[in-house]
């Protein structure tokens, strides 16, 4: 089987993939790496069945933002040592948001290498000077989040003494020689040092905010991940962050998914509908006994007539190409916090071989085990809309039933849509006091540089970091497509697309299925009747809870 990596050539030079045309939901998840929300923001993504959470740190002046702890958390879950098994991602490029993640923290790690520096020369050479502006720091934040209108006031009051304070030391120095020099240096370097530091900080904002801004408009602009392209053969690191780009493309192929019980099927969505034609096998000919075939041969027809679902007889658009493939469905608990993939001499590169899938349709049909459905498969609306059809053929005693059932998965949440919007607040007019203003901010504002300036020397540490300022736990069992998805039927358009494809699928089954029960001398009348009768309660256009069952 043969991997993409994401690059053209291994040994040779970089050459980023950009992804490829319709993958808006791709691009909506990548961009979220580079965001400077609150990382408390992630919470208003979360659906019914998927929560993410937010550990809080020890410390307020190291939390990290949305973009830090979102790239960190999905680069550790989905390319991590000891990972554990992850669910596809229908409609998206896993692969590509790690890249994007990758490249942010590449662009987060040059900043806070340059921070560090000047951390060093204007603060910890100067420790003294900078512990005192650091209290400073912290009693105004303090005063200033309080309720109170005057807060605010009083907190730029404080600024204003600390910094008269200052220059009557500097006049005023209680010292004289080394000390006194030194003692004015710690008062003057630790500004400088902020001055220089909010430069660095502004340009990796912008750097940032142009790159977020660009994935949503569908630029596409490439992830810079050099250290994944090993150089030389000996480069032992780059060469296992390539093998586990690699695995991850591999797993996204996967043919095993899993059923959740009301969760429905995880990374296609909840079930919706559901239509079963079940009647008994009686022979065509009172003389002669019925031909024996398996559920295999059905299951074969249907998938040769479904590649006909993008033809018609007028032309007026009509269904796009569809993705059809045999599945093996493993049942497991709705609040399993992990999967385990299957393993063996029948599974090969994340893949269930051929004659295991024909074993497991033909066989296992009642008691545990693992099932085998047919699938075809829409992305649509730039993968914004995954419109899955399951199919599966079950003979027990005398009795065949064909079951078809509709599943969607709806768009990413609006939050990983969201552009970046420059930062402004509203102010009086000068000469008309009854009139406001909007007035631009700068991208980072004195708050962010003492966080991102005090937090860049633990850095290469981030085991350190999230202890002291938290971090995001993703929702297990873990895919980014599926933890992040809302439900399709808030969207007039996507709904009638979910509804419109049953149809003529439930339809395309039947006639199948009823073909090869001809060819084999099988009654087919009441197969007939039962699957008119389908064709239309299917038209019926409210979609159901159809995995919560009244009981």
């Amino acid at each position: 089987m043969t991997v993409d990596s994401g690059y053209a050539d291994i040994f040779g030079p970089q050459v980023p993939r950009t992804g490829h045309e319709g993958q808006t939901a791709t691009f909506a998840l990548a961009s979220a790496a580079y965001r400077d929300n609150k990382v408390q923001d992630i919470k208003k993504a979360d659906n019914d069945w998927h929560q993410s959470a937010v550990k809080d740190g020890r410390i307020k002046l190291f939390e990290p933002n949305l973009g830090e702890a979102f790239s960190r958390a999905v680069v550790d879950r989905m390319i991590g040592p000891g990972r554990k098994p992850l669910i596809q991602s229908f409609g998206a490029e896993p692969q590509v948001v790690v890249e994007h993640c990758l490249a942010a923290n590449n662009i987060r790690k040059e900043r806070d290498n340059r921070l560090s520096i000047v951390m060093v020369l204007s603060g910890l050479i100067f420790l003294p000077g900078l512990i005192g502006w650091l209290l400073v720091y912290i009693l105004r934040s303090t005063m200033a989040k309080r309720d109170d209108k005057r807060a605010g006031t009083l907190a730029t009051a404080l600024l204003v003494a600390a910094g008269a304070l200052a220059v009557i030391f500097l006049i005023r120095m209680p010292f004289t020689g080394f000390w006194a020099w030194y003692a004015r240096a710690c008062v003057v370097a630790p500004v400088l040092g902020w001055f220089v530091a909010k430069q660095i900080c502004e340009r990796t904002a912008k750097d940032l905010r142009e790159r977020w801004d660009s994935l949503l408009a569908g630029s596409s602009v490439g992830a810079k991940v050099p250290e994944a392209v090993p150089s030389s053969p000996g480069e032992t690191a780059a060469e296992q962050l390539r093998q586990s780009l690699a695995k991850l493309s591999a797993e996204q192929q996967s043919n095993s998914v899993f059923y959740a019980g009301p969760k429905g099927v995880l990374g296609m969505g909840t079930r919706w509908g559901s239509w079963q034609l079940a009647e008994d096998l009686v022979s065509a000919h009172a003389d002669r006994e019925i031909h024996p075939f398996r559920s295999w041969d059905v299951i074969r027809s249907i998938h040769d007539q479904l590649r006909m679902l993008e033809r018609g007889p007028l032309n007026t658009g009509g269904f796009p190409k569809a993705s059809i493939r045999h599945w093996i469905v493993t049942p497991i608990a709705e609040g399993a916090g992990a999967v385990s993939r299957p393993e063996g001499t029948d599974v090969e590169a994340y893949q269930v071989k051929s004659h295991a899938i024909q074993d497991i349709c033909n066989k296992q049909q009642f008691g545990s085990g693992d099932r085998h459905y047919l699938g075809v498969q829409w992305t649509l609306w730039d993968g914004q809309l995954i419109i899955t059809m399951l199919i599966t053929v079950t003979v027990l005693h005398e009795t065949l039933r064909i079951e078809v059932t509709g599943h969607a998965l709806g768009p990413v949440n609006g939050l990983f849509t969201s552009k970046p919007e420059a930062p402004t607040k509203e102010v009086t007019k000068s000469l008309k006091p009854w009139e406001t203003r909007k007035v631009k901010l700068p991208l980072v504002n004195s708050d962010e540089v003492v966080r991102l300036a005090v937090r860049a020397p633990i850095t290469w540490y981030p085991p350190l970091l999230n202890w002291l300022g938290g971090s995001i736990t993703l929702p297990e069992p873990f895919g980014l497509r599926h933890a992040w998805a809302d439900q399709p039927w808030r969207h007039r358009f996507m709904a009638d697309d979910a509804l419109r494809a049953a149809t003529p699928v439930l339809r395309v089954v039947h006639a199948a299925a009823i073909k090869v029960l001809d060819e084999n001398g099988v009654d087919t009348e009441k197969f007939g009747a039962r699957s008119a009768f389908l064709s239309g309660a299917v038209q019926d256009p409210t979609p159901r809870k159809a995995d919560v069952y009244d009981a």
